[in-house]
């Protein structure tokens, strides 16, 4: 829908210039983040929205910028053309005479809050300057967020530094709009020269540099994709790059219009790469991770692995129904609400879910926990109680299990504790050990169906192809139902692809699949799963550039990938 079919904001609208940063949405600023969330409308590439747009709330208006696909350009060297996109993301047109300019300046006059994101910073997007000047000569307030300059956060994130004790210059070209004058200003100096260019454009540059005055042998690193996990840093001279790029076989390319940024100079730091490289050198840097499970689920372990410089990629493999006779599930809640229960313990997350949905169901809160006493298997699901307002009064201080629940369980004590009894809320497939140990520590147990766990649809024909293709790096196994489950719904995972369990049960249901284990984690934690699996990368990459392999990923050994991986 179009901004001014929307509900107006509150006034006085205005227009925040933000900057995105490079492509990493972790270099967001604190500022950037507060403007996407009171955000009635983002404008934004479609590169930039997808940076931004987690942190924009429900109900946002997103317009999308882009190249005038008639002239052929790439993003940025074109007048941005518009299409709207509504909370439900179906695009409708606009007319081209609405410029981006127009379009921000309207919907601010109509009391709108509106972000015109930018890669990068707004003082170094010409386009974002020019809808700045537009904004102040027709009256409508705007404010600036600065955000880290791609010519800047790229050559940090590859590992070259810009500036050396010696503190050289450094000077920023833009190849595409760069003029003779600046070229042969920059050739005749010896500072660090940082172009901004495109992938298919690094050579020209290179020759324009070392036509103004620079030698051929002088180095340079180019990155593409910079700040994310598919960036890739070549390392060359200006006499030698074309050749590197070719003999990598990175050119020719239907994607030679990717944007890159090039630094050129002695001071550069090129040469030390190899020490400075952090975050290539992640150890899943670039690994495709396929977890079966629910975002909701899955978002610490996503976020660890992202720490790795891992990919990760859900795919629920059960999905959560009610009982099928609610009754006894009602009837154990009234109970914790009149004093039936000393203890609830709650194995799992779904169970907090479950519980929290009756509550709220029958108009109550987590006061009503006020007085018993409540456990939780772990810390995620420990965490899901805190997010309910209840601080859980035991967590397993080893194994986060059910075993491990019961070693600090304290037995039943008919002086100090008045009732005897304990609500377990749980799946319909869980096992009877937390019931047999709780009972045979003197209490009683009302055990009760919370929730049935049902096998998942399968996910997108693309994930299908992927996990059995080998498109996929690894894929971590937490539970033997998720071993079982995947291979029901997506099938069986090529055997390329590492297999990580998080236990031998786990690995003992993967090799009867016919799966090859490579990794089980020292103890039953999703946490130590993926530290495990990052440990296992580690020695990888080590063991690659030992045998002076290039460090490749497991997927790009598959048949039919561009680059054999190494073996280890």
């Amino acid at each position: 829908m179009s901004p001014t079919t929307l509900p107006a904001g509150p006034e006085p609208g205005y227009v925040t210039f933000l900057g995105a940063g490079p492509g990493d949405p972790g270099l967001l600023t604190l500022r950037a983040v507060e403007a996407l969330a009171n955000a009635d409308v983002i404008v934004g590439e479609q590169d930039v929205l997808a940076v931004v747009r987690a942190h924009a709330r429900s109900g946002v208006a997103v317009v999308t910028t882009g190249p005038d696909p008639a002239r052929g350009t790439h993003p940025g060297t074109s007048t941005p053309q518009l299409a709207v996109v509504d909370a439900e993301s179906t695009a409708a047109g606009v007319p081209a005479s609405r410029d981006a300019a127009h379009l921000v300046m309207e919907a601010a006059r109509g009391g709108r809050r509106v972000v015109r994101a930018v890669t990068g910073d707004p003082g170094l997007d010409v386009y974002a300057t020019g809808e700045m000047l537009a904004c102040a000569a027709g009256g409508v307030p705007f404010e600036v967020v600065p955000g880290i300059a791609t010519a800047v956060g790229v050559p940090a994130y590859a590992g070259v530094p810009l500036r050396d004790a010696q503190g050289t210059d450094v000077r920023f070209v833009d190849a595409r709009t760069a003029s003779d004058r600046c070229w042969t200003e920059v050739g005749a100096s010896d500072g660090t020269v940082v172009v901004s260019t495109t992938l298919d454009s690094v050579a020209a540059a290179a020759g324009e540099l070392v036509a103004a005055g620079r030698k051929p042998d002088t180095p340079l690193t180019v990155t593409v994709a910079g700040t994310t996990t598919r960036q890739r840093t070549w390392t060359a001279t200006l006499g030698s790059i074309a050749q590197t790029l070719k003999q990598a076989k990175v050119l020719p390319s239907p994607e030679g219009g990717r944007p890159v940024i090039a630094v050129v100079g002695e001071r550069s730091a090129a040469a030390q790469r190899d020490q400075l490289s952090w975050f290539e050198s992640k150890p899943l840097f670039g690994w495709k991770v396929l977890v079966p499970r629910t975002k909701e689920q899955a978002v610490t372990l996503s976020d660890q692995l992202r720490s790795y410089g891992a990919v990760p990629h859900e795919v629920p493999t059960i999905a959560v129904e009610p009982p099928r006779t609610p009754q006894q599930m009602e009837r154990a809640v009234k109970g914790l609400v009149t004093g039936r229960y000393e203890w609830i313990a709650f194995t799992s997350v779904n169970a907090v879910k479950a519980v929290r949905e009756k509550f709220e169901e029958y108009g109550l809160d987590a006061r009503a926990f006020a007085g018993i006493k409540v456990a939780a298997v772990g810390e995620q699901t420990a965490n899901a109680l805190v997010a309910f307002g209840v601080k859980p009064d035991l967590v397993p201080s080893g194994e986060q299990s059910a075993a491990g629940l019961l070693e600090d369980w304290p037995p039943y004590d008919p002086v100090f504790d008045p009732i005897d009894r304990v609500f377990l809320p749980r799946a319909d497939i869980a096992t009877e050990t937390l019931v047999a140990g709780l009972i045979e520590l003197g209490w009683e147990v009302d055990d009760v169906t919370a929730y049935r766990t049902v096998r998942a649809s399968p996910p997108p024909a693309e994930t299908r192809e992927a996990i059995k293709g080998g498109g996929f790096d690894a894929v971590l196994f937490t539970s033997s139902s998720t071993v079982r489950n995947l291979v029901g719904i997506a099938g069986k995972p090529h055997n390329v692809t590492v297999i990580a369990c998080i236990g031998p049960a786990t690995a003992k249901t993967a090799e009867e699949h016919g799966l090859r284990v490579d990794v089980m984690a020292p103890e039953p934690s999703v946490h130590k799963l993926a530290q495990a699996l990052a440990d296992f990368g580690l020695k990888r990459r080590a063991a690659a550039l030992e045998a002076g392999d290039p460090v490749t990923r497991p997927s790009e050994r598959r048949p039919g990938a561009r680059r054999r991986r190494s073996t280890t």
